[in-house]
């Protein structure tokens, strides 16, 4: 059977500028259908959810797995599902029907598959039941159920117990979900599904994925078992890997800040088996944004088994950034072969990030003693129309003094930064040679009174 899927997930769908998440990476194998006949089920969902094009494209992808596994099993496409193995259909809503028998006949598989008709309630228990009854306990024919179901179940007893013991039984359970208009619960796919979760369970937004997701999965059956696997995952450049844990099969490693290779001699030589790798990655980067995590998975094996990985991706949450400047624009130039020596005129250049500082000192006429003063400063810059534009306010309190009779407060180096780009005084060239008009206006005035109102109380 070769490869018969694959999987990458990750535990978190946000986090902060510098947080953490685990990646998950799985396969199954499973060995050549040929050399191993199989009976496999096709359990499809023909509930009321399913009208319209997601019945169409799942007639279309349980069709195109038929062919793939008639092609495999025999090599050619003749109306015959060779070597041993059998196909049959199940189909369910409020309850499930074998629409056939465990049978080699394409055409009668095929005509099985397009007289569905979407109607009624989500019976994944009965479903499961009836693929159940289809296979011969004495048969030596590998068992395999393909699930496909675009809801939650609506209707008859809880599935799992159903799907448990049909896996305690040796039948292998692969699930395809649609997520359809009654939603489907990802992590019940996973109970239901063969372990490892993640390469026995497969899910699409998007109906007209069906096929692709249905021939992926029957050509992946048809291969061999694997040998020599190398992954290598390439993480984004925002991410970098922080540990591994040891795979369930073969060996892993970093290789640089960002790639991992994953090393596994054989998978599913001698029957279906599968293999998990888990590793922690971080944000490294300092924008916000939602972010692609794998930049590629590179999959390589003896047998030449195609191998596609989803590219998952999460929200990053980095705060509020301001960039004030951009980067400078490079000039590119090369230094020719043989040449030691390059002499190039690269324009001009000016001066960045231009402003000013203005700095005020104050004098407080007659302070009396133990007195607060509060003190504001109003800078607006006027335009060449006589505009004024704000440019900043500071409010201070004055400590009070302990002088015996009132006096002069001399109150320093008040700061007020000047950005060149609010220059609104016409110079065009953002230079700090021009001329630019200022207005300051101060307000002073005594915190503390002596004055009380006759039912006051006054604390000192």
């Amino acid at each position: 059977m070769g490869i018969t899927n694959s999987n990458k997930q990750i535990d978190a769908s946000q986090i902060d500028c510098n947080g953490t998440f685990k990646v998950t990476l799985a396969l199954s194998a499973a060995p050549d259908i040929s050399s191993n006949p199989t009976d496999i089920v096709l359990v499809l969902d023909r509930s009321g959810s399913m009208a319209g094009s997601p019945l169409a494209n799942m007639k279309t992808g349980a069709k195109t797995f038929i062919d793939i596994i008639d092609e495999a099993t025999d090599s050619t496409q003749d109306g015959t599902i060779g070597s041993g193995s059998r196909i049959g259909i199940v189909s369910f809503s409020d309850t499930a029907a074998a629409d056939t028998q465990l049978i080699t006949s394409v055409s009668a598989l095929k005509d099985s598959v397009d007289s569905l008709t979407a109607g009624g309630s989500t019976n994944h228990a009965d479903a499961f039941s009836k693929a159940v009854s289809l296979f011969d306990p004495a048969s030596s024919n590998a068992k395999v159920i393909v699930m496909f179901t675009d809801g939650k179940t609506t209707s008859g007893p809880q599935p799992s117990p159903v799907a448990a013991a049909a896996r305690a039984a040796g039948i292998i359970i692969y699930c395809i979900g649609l997520m359809g208009a009654d939603g489907i619960d990802v992590t019940v796919l996973n109970d239901w599904a063969t372990d490892p979760d993640a390469s026995h369970v497969a899910v699409t937004p998007n109906d007209s994925d069906l096929e692709n997701l249905f021939a992926d999965l029957a050509a992946n059956i048809s291969k061999p078992g694997a040998t020599d696997i190398v992954i290598d995952e390439i993480l984004n450049t925002d991410f970098n890997i922080v540990s591994i844990t040891p795979p369930t099969k073969g060996s892993a490693m970093t290789v640089n800040a960002t790639t991992i290779r994953w090393e596994i001699p054989s998978l599913g030589v001698m029957g279906n088996e599968g293999a998990s790798l888990e590793f922690l990655v971080r944000h490294a980067g300092n924008t916000s944004g939602t972010k692609l995590i794998n930049h590629s998975i590179l999959y390589t094996d003896t047998e030449g088994n195609s191998v596609t990985f989803p590219s998952p991706s999460i929200k990053v949450d980095c705060g509020l950034a301001v960039t004030p400047e951009p980067c400078p624009t490079p000039v590119n130039l090369s230094v020719g072969n043989c040449q030691d020596a390059l002499v190039m005129d690269l324009g001009d250049t000016y001066l960045e990030s231009l402003g000013r500082i203005l700095q005020l000192n104050v004098t407080i006429k007659n302070v009396c003693p133990n007195k607060r003063v509060a003190l504001g400063v109003i800078l607006t810059e006027t335009d060449a129309s006589g505009q004024e534009h704000p440019r900043g306010l500071k409010a201070f309190t004055i400590p009070p003094h302990t002088s015996s009779r009132c006096r002069d407060i001399l109150v320093k180096c008040i700061k007020f930064v000047l950005p060149e780009d609010l220059n609104v005084s016409g110079c065009a060239d953002r230079s700090i040679c021009g001329t630019r008009n200022f207005k300051v206006r101060l307000i002073a005035h005594n915190i503390d009174t002596d004055f009380t109102c006759c039912d006051s109380i006054l604390t000192l």
